[in-house]
């Protein structure tokens, strides 16, 4: 029963303070850029607007008014799962592989609301969704699979565990930095701002979704990019573990802050790169990793 009860608090710290930390990152573009920028509070107020709107449904597919309902249950059925400055509360339920399933779960989905839209833009961010898909997911796979080589196990508590006993390697490094790459994807920040691309085709497979069913892609989004960031802090720095939990939980959220903000200055001053050029970049990344996975099993 006491796994259940975090486990359901686990979910609602990334419902709850996903969208702040989607603030902190907006607030910081606009210093960068030398605005005041929104409040940090503006993504609540986004979400509480969207979901007070009428549903304009304009594709009679229910995989169309569903696919958000099921995207954000995948993203948090994925908190459970990892760790966010303790053990993940049911990782007796999942490891890294159902992590990634998941994650690719979520995807699909943006990319079912995309094609079973009748918008041709959609269908452009739908296909773009794929090709990201193909190429970044591989990155993300290989990375936690190094570090499971390294810790002998693919459940993140032990992978955790393992990171914080022992000093980084050259293939943890590898791991890491590539990982790092793909969760600015992931987030789809810049330079890989492409599926959703407003000033080329209006967010993608989003622009024909409204109300309530946007509300709950803009809130998974902002869940995915928190719990990505919650992965790659646990996994790639865990230090210093402290006691008590709830005070390792303060110190995880506030690396993840940290975190965040690097994202967002990466996003600042890079511009946004062709698909083709993504593509390419990513497929680089894989050949990097596979040389970082070989020297995991070495023991390097």
């Amino acid at each position: 029963m006491n796994s259940y009860l975090l486990a359901f608090v686990q979910i609602l710290l990334v419902l709850l303070l996903a969208p702040l930390f989607e603030g902190v990152m907006r607030k910081l573009v606009a210093l960068v850029h030398s605005r005041i920028g929104p409040p940090l509070h503006q993504p609540y107020l986004d979400l509480l607007k969207l979901l007070g709107k009428e549903e304009l449904v304009t594709a009679p597919h229910p995989l169309f008014r569903y696919s958000a309902v099921l995207g954000l249950a995948a993203i948090l059925t994925t908190a459970v799962l990892i760790p966010i400055g303790m053990l993940p509360p049911l990782e007796s339920a999942g490891d890294i592989l159902v992590f990634i399933y998941l994650i690719t779960l979520a995807a699909v989905m943006v990319v079912i609301s995309g094609v079973t839209s009748d918008s041709p833009y959609a269908a452009i961010g739908a296909s773009r969704e794929v090709m990201m898909l193909l190429t970044v997911e591989p990155v993300i796979l290989i990375a936690l699979i190094s570090m499971a080589v390294k810790a002998g196990s693919t459940r993140f508590g032990e992978i955790m565990a393992w990171q914080a006993a022992h000093a980084p390697t050259f293939s943890t490094l590898i791991a890491g930095l590539t990982l790092f790459i793909a969760i600015v994807a992931q987030m789809a920040r810049l330079p890989f701002d492409i599926v959703e691309a407003d000033q080329e085709i209006m967010e993608g497979p989003f622009v024909e979704q409204s109300g309530p069913k946007l509300a709950l892609f803009k809130w998974m989004i902002y869940a995915k990019q928190f719990i990505f960031a919650a992965v790659f802090i646990s996994v790639f720095i865990p230090w210093p573990v402290v006691q008590p939990a709830i005070l390792n939980l303060l110190l995880t959220l506030l690396k993840m802050a940290v975190l965040l903000l690097i994202v967002g200055v990466v996003h600042v001053v890079n511009p946004r790169l062709r698909i083709d050029q993504a593509v390419r970049f990513f497929l680089a990344l894989v050949v990097i990793e596979i040389a970082g996975l070989a020297l995991a099993l070495v023991g390097s």
